[in-house]
């Protein structure tokens, strides 16, 4: 018995040193991200410096160093000089997927694990994984839901920009609402700005004297588009549904907004998750490559205290 408990005692002690030495062993991850251009990028600045917090204090071996960057070429420029810095893996969200595939190759190149977030590149090979929200789910979940609770009424709706998130995403609203008795009045893009969605929304409450909806493909429209219709003072419009889960509409879908009553999240968060995963490809020795995309939760009255970061900038 003697034999049996010091056998026991040495195999949790070598499993305790061997723990300890995981959590020792010196990673260097470098984090490429866009700079806080919008509402969105500000929410994944926020989060990943969040994240690099937490994730240090988990691993003590671990340095996690962020770089953001205005624009594309400035970017291929930050990742040339993280490479040269010695850094073991990338987790990136390129500024665009095909001005930014060659450098990113270039990192890979040099033996260093890859993570990319969002936007696919031109050529995903280069990638370990691929993390990213689910853009037709983000625009079915926001047709289903419009379809399910008015059954019937003229939408107007506005737009990203004409690439192909924003196609993704209006078709997936398309075809949730095909057959039904929802009618949309018009379509514009809105450059997933404010101000032009204010704009755009402007316009459509001059053109069209009567509108039940209004769909925006994200949240920072929303905040122009609610703005628009309060200076009108129009009050035929009941529902205005955004996407991506700012703080700011998620509260008012928390507070039961009668105009906001749900949002659908494409959550800037996404890149702690890349984060997160890229770290357990290390430490934890977990089979992390591949594609891993987020659902595009649907975030009601009852589920919205679970994605409010009041801290967040977005």
């Amino acid at each position: 018995m003697r034999k049996l408990l010091v056998g026991l005692v040495g195999a949790v002690l070598a499993s305790s040193m061997t723990f300890a030495y995981a959590q020792d062993k010196k990673v260097n991850i470098a984090v490429s991200i866009p700079a806080a251009d919008h509402g969105w990028t500000g929410g994944v600045v926020y989060h990943a410096e969040r994240a690099a917090k937490i994730l240090e204090a988990n691993h003590p071996g671990l340095k996690i160093t962020i770089k953001t960057s205005p624009d594309g070429a400035s970017q291929a420029n930050a990742l040339e000089d993280l490479t040269t810095q010695g850094i073991d893996a990338l987790v990136t969200l390129p500024h665009n997927s095909d001005e930014l595939t060659d450098p990113i190759r270039a990192v890979k190149e040099k033996g260093i694990f890859v993570t990319v977030v969002d936007r696919a590149l031109s050529d995903p090979s280069i990638q370990d994984l691929y993390v990213a929200g689910n853009n037709p789910e983000l625009g079915r979940v926001a047709g289903e839901y419009l379809k399910n609770t008015m059954k019937t009424g003229d939408v107007v709706v506005i737009r990203g920009l004409p690439i192909v998130i924003d196609e993704e995403r209006q078709k997936g609203f398309d075809d949730a609402i095909a057959g039904s008795g929802i009618k949309v009045l018009d379509k514009q893009f809105g450059n997933w700005s404010r101000d032009d969605a204010f704009k755009i929304m402007q316009d459509y409450l001059t053109k069209f004297p009567k509108i039940d909806a209004v769909w925006c493909q994200d949240d920072d429209m929303a905040v122009g588009v609610l703005e628009a219709i309060d200076q009108a003072k129009r009050t035929d419009i009941k529902l205005v549904i955004g996407g991506a889960g700012m703080k700011d509409m998620i509260k008012r879908v928390a507070d039961g907004d009668a105009m906001t009553p749900i949002n659908v999240l494409y959550p800037p968060s996404m890149v702690a998750t890349a984060m997160e995963l890229t770290v357990a490809n290390f430490y934890d020795q977990v089979p992390v490559r591949g594609k891993y995309i987020l659902d595009a939760t649907l975030v009601t009255k009852d589920n919205a205290k679970e994605f409010y970061f009041p801290d967040s900038p977005f």
